[in-house]
C-alpha cells in the first residue's frame, strides 16, 4: 500500500512538472527579430517604421499576444548598410533565437538577407524592397509594397502614365539615377516603359551614390533636350537633383520619377516651393484619405507618438505599411495556430488580409496582387511649413485611375510657377 501511494505521489509530481513546464513555455515571449535603418541614409523612415511596429506590438499584446504569448522585438541598427545585414540576421537566429524574422526598410537591406533566410527555409515578410524576389524566386517571400506583381514596373508605371497625358505625345526621354540597388531596378523598369511607349532614350547614365553636386548631371541631361526626364534616387540625391533642376532652369515637359525622399516630411519642408511641378511616387496623400479611412485611424496613434519621439510627424509614406506588415503576420499566425514556417507561407499565399492600408493579397511571387503606387504632381507649395501637407491641395494624384484627383500640368518650367 505504501509503495502504491509512493508511486502515485511520484506520478502526480511528474505530471505537475510537465504541466508547469508547459505553462512556463507558453508564457515565454514570441520574439520577432529584424534589422532597421536607425542610422544612415534611410534612418528617417526606419525610425518611423519602428514606431509603427511598436504600436502594433502594444496593440496585439493588449489583446493577449499571439498563441497565448506576449510579443517582443529583438532588433538592431542595420545602418542602411547591406554588408551589416547577413551577420545581423545570423545573430538574431543563432544567438537571440528569435521565432520569426522580418526585414528592415528598403531594397538595399532586404536583398542581402535573402540567402540566409532561404537557407533556413523561413517565411520572410519584407518592407519596401523593390523587385527583390525576381533574383531569388523564393516561395516563402512576401512583400509589403503596393507596386503589384511586377513591382519595378508597377512602382514606375504612374510616371509614364503621366507622360501619356502630354499632347503632343513625348518623343524623347532622359533616364538617370544613382549606382545602387533600388535605382538600378527602377531604371531597368523605366527603360522597358520607354520602349513600350516608343520613346527614344537620349540619355541613360548612373552617377556615384556619394554625388553631392548635381548641376553637371542636370546640364548634361539638358544638353540632350529630352521631352521627359526620369530619375531614380535615394533621399540625399533626390534633394540634390530637385535643387539643381530649379537652379539651372530645367526645360522638359515632365520631370521626376522614383524619387525616394520626396515622401518624407523633412524633405518636403526643406524643399518647399522647389517641389512645385515635380512628379514623384507616393503611397498616400491627404487627397485620398476618404478612400482609406483605416489609415486615418492609424495615423491618430502614430502622430501622437511620433511627436514625442521627434520623427516624421505625418507618417503618410511608410508607417501604415509597417503596421500592415505585422497585421498580416498576426492574422496568419492566428489562422494557422502555430509558427510553422511552411504552413504560414502556404496560408499567406491563398488569403486576403484586412489591414490599415486596405486589402492585401499576394501574387504567386509574394508581391502584391494589385498595383497601388501613387504618382502625384506637387503644386501650390508656397512655404516650408508642415501644416500645409496635412490637408489636400499640394498633391495632385495622377495615377492610379481609382485615386486620380486631377491632370498633369506641363511643361515643367511652367508648372513650377
Amino acid at each position: 500500500m505504501l509503495n502504491l501511494l509512493g508511486m502515485l505521489r511520484t506520478t502526480v509530481f511528474a505530471f505537475a512538472l510537465v504541466f508547469a513546464g508547459a505553462a512556463a513555455a507558453q508564457q515565454e515571449p514570441l520574439r520577432i527579430g529584424f534589422g532597421m535603418a536607425l542610422t544612415g541614409p534611410l534612418a528617417a523612415m526606419g525610425k518611423a517604421a519602428l514606431i509603427s511596429m511598436q504600436i502594433w506590438k502594444d496593440d496585439v499584446n493588449a489583446k493577449g499576444g499571439l498563441l497565448g504569448r506576449k510579443v517582443e522585438f529583438v532588433y538592431y541598427d542595420d545602418q542602411t548598410n547591406p554588408a551589416s545585414v547577413p551577420p545581423l540576421y545570423s545573430k538574431l537566429l543563432d544567438v537571440d533565437k528569435v521565432d520569426l524574422v522580418v526585414s528592415g526598410y528598403g531594397t538595399a537591406v532586404v536583398a542581402p538577407a535573402m540567402p540566409l533566410v532561404m537557407q533556413r527555409n523561413l517565411m520572410f515578410m519584407t518592407l519596401f524592397g523593390l523587385n527583390v524576389n525576381s533574383k531569388f524566386d523564393y516561395d516563402r517571400y512576401f512583400a509589403i509594397m503596393p507596386a503589384g506583381p511586377r513591382p519595378a514596373m508597377g512602382w514606375t508605371a504612374g510616371f509614364f502614365e503621366a507622360a501619356k497625358m502630354i499632347t503632343p505625345q513625348p518623343v524623347t526621354i532622359a533616364i538617370a539615377g544613382s549606382d545602387a540597388e533600388y535605382p538600378h531596378m527602377a531604371l531597368d523598369a523605366a527603360r522597358e516603359h520607354a520602349h513600350d511607349m516608343g520613346l527614344k532614350v537620349v540619355y541613360d547614365k548612373t552617377f556615384p551614390p556619394n554625388t553631392t553636386d548635381f548641376a553637371p548631371v542636370l546640364r548634361a541631361i539638358q544638353a540632350t533636350n529630352p521631352d521627359v526626364i526620369f530619375l531614380a534616387t535615394y533621399p540625399p540625391e533626390s534633394v540634390g537633383v530637385i535643387r539643381a533642376a530649379n537652379e539651372i532652369g530645367i526645360k522638359a515637359k515632365l520631370f521626376g520619377g522614383g524619387l525616394v525622399g520626396t515622401q518624407y516630411v523633412a524633405i518636403k519642408t526643406q524643399l518647399g516651393p522647389l517641389l512645385n511641378g515635380v512628379v514623384s511616387v507616393e503611397t498616400f496623400a491627404p487627397e485620398i484619405m476618404s478612400k482609406l479611412p483605416s489609415v486615418e485611424q492609424f495615423l491618430v496613434k502614430y502622430q501622437a507618438r511620433a511627436a514625442k519621439e521627434g520623427v516624421d510627424p505625418l507618417g503618410y509614406y511608410l508607417p501604415p505599411y509597417a503596421y500592415a506588415e505585422l497585421q498580416v503576420i498576426e492574422q496568419a499566425i492566428k489562422a494557422v495556430g502555430s509558427l510553422d514556417q511552411a504552413k504560414l507561407a502556404e496560408y499567406m499565399h491563398k488569403t486576403s488580409f484586412d489591414t490599415v492600408v486596405g486589402k492585401v493579397t499576394f501574387s504567386k511571387n509574394g508581391e502584391w496582387a494589385d498595383n497601388r503606387a501613387l504618382y502625384v504632381q506637387y503644386g501650390n507649395v508656397t512655404g516650408n511649413d508642415v501644416d500645409g501637407w496635412k490637408k489636400p491641395g499640394r498633391e495632385t494624384v495622377l495615377y492610379p485611375p481609382d485615386f486620380k484627383t486631377g491632370t498633369l500640368r506641363y511643361p515643367f518650367e511652367a508648372s513650377r510657377q
